[in-house]
């Protein structure tokens, strides 16, 4: 958890940035990673030449060549170290035409290299460079926990920005679905649209709280930063941004590469992941020329959320699983495409449990309704029953401004809650229901937030998942009297009107 003082010291770079003359969100988060990638790089360096010392022998990886540049300057003025000392005009000399050229020229010697290869440096003064360059020198680097956390923090500035908080899937939804999923040691996890890397971050979080003795062993180890995390986008800011979310979250290579997943065929990817965790963006439509065939195979459409739901079944291996936020169309649509799929999940596969979100879970940028689906791949079939859960309430307000209900430690999914303070974050319920969903869960009735519909039923709606469609309103309950006993009553009443009448009488 970040301290105030942490906090200020990014919202004071963040404002050095604007009143410097880069006002985009996006611009001033890609200018920050090239400076934190640079300070990691010379500390790689260090650590390699720390070891050779150690050692007695050669340096194994060097980051930084012996010599000088094609235009003459030494490569150890290149070095985060060396130029954060010079005077702040030969500094911008110094990162502009010799670092920046030197960025994109870095091979393969560092796996986020190949990220760095168009990298644009924009920060136009030597004083604000010479600022900022300060700034950033003095963010406490040395725990893989606050740096994580930091650059979230500064992720979350993005999505408070209007229109780029369409890359950042909300942090307690990711949350969730990590927890609902709870990745294994050995899994291959996949984000078909990676955007900033928030699902593999995640999943990587919960590798090392669940599973501590994975980092132990050499060959768990290796996999788990190597081989373990897969992310692909075709957008070469978004892959430096979440290339360097997962450095500073500890993962040493991460597969994070560029790919439009809906263009490309898969065929080196099919059966090859055991988790999807994604939010693909599900707006707009494409081309069947620009659609790989592959997909086109499982569903003809040209619908993008469709199709990436076809890609999933695509890369998933026979029991895998996925957790995926779909709009809430991809439920009840009634186009072929749509019942094709739907009934795809459910009879050739497993479908797990449907998660309806508070159409304000995506608010200030879209107050589109949305569920999350959790399947398993299986190409056989076992769905018996599917788990329905109605989150009305995630933890935040469901207006534009999304403000915390609940103070910080109240907040996501694995928080314990008082009942009253589960009207506000339903999330905790959530996951303690999921986990006894082949249990007591069977036993609810259909009015209650969440139940277990079976197959038949499903079937015999057309296969739709949407919630409402199964859901029971609860009728408040009605006391009936006997007849007799009212008619009994009236009778008396009438006695009591006639007796009165008469007394009412002999008074005049």
């Amino acid at each position: 958890m970040l301290t105030g003082e942490l906090r200020n010291q990014i919202d004071r770079l963040w404002d050095a940035f604007w009143s410097g003359g880069i006002s985009n969100p996006l611009e001033v988060m890609e200018q920050i990673t090239y400076l934190l990638f640079l300070r990691r790089l010379d500390e790689l360096q260090y650590l390699e030449e720390k070891k050779a010392t150690h050692r007695g022998g050669l340096i194994e990886r060097r980051f930084y060549p012996e010599g000088h540049d094609s235009k003459g300057r030494d490569f150890t003025d290149l070095r985060w170290s060396r130029f954060k000392n010079m005077a702040p005009a030969e500094m911008l000399d110094v990162v502009s035409e010799h670092v920046f050229p030197f960025l994109r020229t870095l091979g393969a010697n560092t796996g986020y290299a190949k990220h760095m290869k168009d990298a644009r440096f924009t920060i136009p003064t030597p004083a604000l460079l010479a600022k900022v360059v300060d700034m950033v020198d003095k963010i406490p680097m040395e725990d893989r926990d606050t740096k994580g956390d930091l650059y979230e923090y500064m992720l979350g500035k993005i999505a408070s920005s209007g229109q780029n908080g369409q890359f950042r899937t909300p942090r307690h939804i990711i949350q969730l679905m990590v927890e609902m999923t709870a990745p294994k040691p050995d899994d291959v996890i996949c984000d078909p649209a990676s955007g900033t890397c928030g699902f593999l971050v995640a999943a990587g979080e919960y590798i090392r709280t669940h599973h501590q003795s994975a980092l132990i062993d050499t060959k768990q180890r290796e996999h788990f930063h190597t081989r373990m995390f897969h992310g692909f986008d075709f957008d070469n800011t978004m892959l430096r941004i979440g290339s360097m979310n997962m450095m500073l979250h500890g993962v040493e290579d991460p597969n994070v590469t560029y790919k439009d997943a809906l263009a490309d065929e898969h065929s080196g990817d099919a059966n090859r992941y055991t988790l999807v965790l994604a939010n693909p963006p599900f707006a707009g439509s494409l081309d069947y020329e620009n659609t790989a065939k592959d997909l086109l195979q499982i569903v003809k459409t040209k619908k993008t959320e469709l199709l990436f739901l076809a890609l999933f079944l695509r890369i998933l291996r026979p029991g895998g699983r996925a957790a995926v936020i779909v709009p809430d169309g991809v439920l009840f649509g009634s186009s072929t495409a749509h019942k094709a799929l739907r009934q795809m999940i459910v009879e050739d596969h497993k479908l797990d449990g449907v998660v309806s979100l508070p159409s304000g879970a995506f608010k200030p940028y879209a107050g589109v309704s949305t569920a999350i689906l959790f399947f398993t791949k299986t190409n056989s079939g076992g769905t018996d029953n599917v788990w329905f859960y109605d989150v009305k309430a995630d933890g935040w307000s469901l207006d534009d401004k999304r403000q915390p209900l609940l103070s910080e430690d109240k907040l996501g999914p694995t928080a314990m809650l008082s009942e009253e303070e589960h009207a506000k974050n339903n999330l905790p319920d959530v996951l303690r229901r999921w986990s006894d969903r082949n249990g007591g869960e069977r036993e609810r009735l259909r009015t209650a937030q969440s139940f277990v519909v079976p197959k038949a039923d499903i079937a015999a709606n057309g296969y739709d998942l949407s919630l409402n469609r199964y859901k029971e309103v609860e009728h408040e309950a009605v006391e009936h009297r006997d007849p007799k006993e009212i008619l009994a009553e009236l009778w008396k009443l009438e006695e009591e009107i006639q007796r009165g009448m008469k007394e009412l009488e002999n008074m005049l």
